[in-house]
């Protein structure tokens, strides 16, 4: 049922419910940002508790079967620690290239390592459904969990959440989907499949460590748009249009492949019926376009689904209000701030917005996609506007429509995640709220600001 349907009411009693004081920083959602937060924050002393729906750290990364992350290059910090388990562990992931592939499996592995060396208080399974809010100041969320509901209070909260829950259940304002028309980013299920050999599919799969003879000379992006060109044409064989015409096929192991093939339109993050039914449908094509493929016999006959994921992919869902309003300008412009956290090198990329539009991206898209340059994102578009003791991270960071296509991507995610806890511990440890905090003491345990001062030097 959409939430417009909704026509009847229930009252639910007040009531009391525990409270966990225990935290000086609470981190909701443990995905790539909530991960980065807690270590930021865990590594500075802060008692640090990170809340999470699932049942596994890596949000996108894991419960989404991504298996490819996107802008990770010369990111400093917890990227850079990632980077490092995952190729120590055989993930295809060579030096140098800004976008790679993962085992998604060690991907939770290393996650919930990191998170437990640091010293973070793991909550699985767990549901922020409330915020509690007193003049002006976020004092604590309400979650739901098989232990029922408990509350928890902390000096600093960071959404992590990717839709921006927290922010939202806390009253602070939000932007959603096109300024002129409201749509949002299609939603990906991922997929994982096997029975096909690297070796026979070198002109469809995107692999760094993967170039054909006659490749040699390319771009990297020339030879992945090739083999998204020559992975349609193979399902144009077996007669199957794919409602995401960018199909791609990333290879993760010389046996295992990740599969992105459908796009589901006009979904919101927050409307729950629409997006189980795009889940059904998204995991339907999926099957429907290894069964076409392995149809095509040849080196496709051994084709078979491994996996789909547990959870659909979100491109887009709330931005919050923050001290600071990312926009296109400060991504064609290469804007550059004083209180910057991260930098961003990833393009604009907003896929096409309905099925009519056709394409991998949307035509909206042609006055802008060129003429991005790398870019900062400060502190301030992390720092909720209308709500002190709040923080965000990840895709839900202040920015306009456009600006959120290029932070979006999860090397980004981690970045801002990181900072994000490292001023929550900051702020923490000297009694205030992060807005309230000098930018010096603040400035001087980010990672990236160690290696912007390097590169001035």
């Amino acid at each position: 049922m959409a939430r417009s349907e909704h026509r009847s009411s229930l009252h639910e009693p007040r009531r009391q419910i525990p409270l966990d004081d225990e935290s000086d920083v609470v981190v909701c959602g443990g995905g790539p940002a909530g991960v980065a937060a807690a270590l930021g924050a865990a590594r500075l002393g802060a008692r640090t508790t990170l809340v999470e729906s699932q049942g596994t750290l890596g949000g996108v990364w894991t419960s989404g079967a991504l298996s490819w992350i996107i802008d990770a290059a010369l990111k400093p910090g917890v990227m850079a620690e990632i980077v490092e388990a995952l190729e120590a562990a055989g993930a295809d992931t060579p030096v140098g290239f800004p976008d790679f592939s993962y085992d998604v499996e060690r991907m939770k592995l290393v996650l919930e390592s990191l998170c437990t060396d640091a010293g973070i208080r793991m909550l699985f399974n767990t549901d922020v459904v409330g915020a509690r809010v007193h003049e002006g100041q976020l004092q604590a969320i309400i979650t739901e969990s098989k232990s029922g509901r408990i509350a928890f209070s902390a000096s600093t909260f960071v959404d992590c959440t990717g839709d921006g829950d927290v922010a939202a259940l806390a009253g602070c304002q939000f932007e959603i989907g096109h300024p002129q028309t409201g749509q949002l980013q299609p939603m990906s299920l991922m997929a994982l499949v096997s029975g096909i050999s690297v070796d026979e599919m070198h002109d469809v799969i995107i692999a760094n460590d993967v170039v054909r003879a006659d490749e040699e000379n390319f771009s990297l992006a020339r030879r992945r748009k090739i083999s998204k060109h020559n992975l349609l044409r193979e399902l144009g064989k077996a007669g199957f249009d794919p409602s995401y015409t960018g199909i791609s096929l990333f290879k993760v192991h010389d046996d295992v492949f990740a599969l992105m093939a459908n796009h589901q339109y006009g979904v919101r993050p927050d409307d729950v019926g629409a997006i189980t039914s795009a889940t059904i449908e998204a995991r339907r094509e999926i099957n429907q376009v290894v069964e076409a493929l392995r149809l095509l016999g040849g080196r496709w006959s051994g084709l078979r689904l491994i996996n789909t994921a547990a959870q659909i992919g979100v491109r887009e869902g709330r931005r919050i209000a923050g001290r600071y309003h990312i926009t296109r300008d400060d991504v064609m412009r290469g804007a550059q701030h004083e209180d910057a956290v991260a930098r961003v090198a990833f393009g604009f990329d907003v896929h096409a917005l309905t099925r009519a539009e056709g394409g991998y991206r949307s035509p909206t898209m042609s006055d802008v996609e060129t003429r991005a340059r790398p870019y900062e994102i400060p502190l301030r578009a992390l720092i909720a506007r209308d709500v002190d003791g709040l923080l965000m991270a990840g895709r839900c960071i202040s920015g306009d429509f456009w600006a959120h296509s290029s932070y979006r991507v999860t090397g980004n995610a981690v970045a801002t995640g990181e900072a994000a806890g490292v001023a929550a511990a900051v702020a923490s440890s000297l009694g205030c709220t992060v807005a309230q905090t000098p930018w010096a003491e603040i400035s001087k345990a980010l990672p990236y600001q160690a290696v912007r001062t390097l590169e001035r030097v």
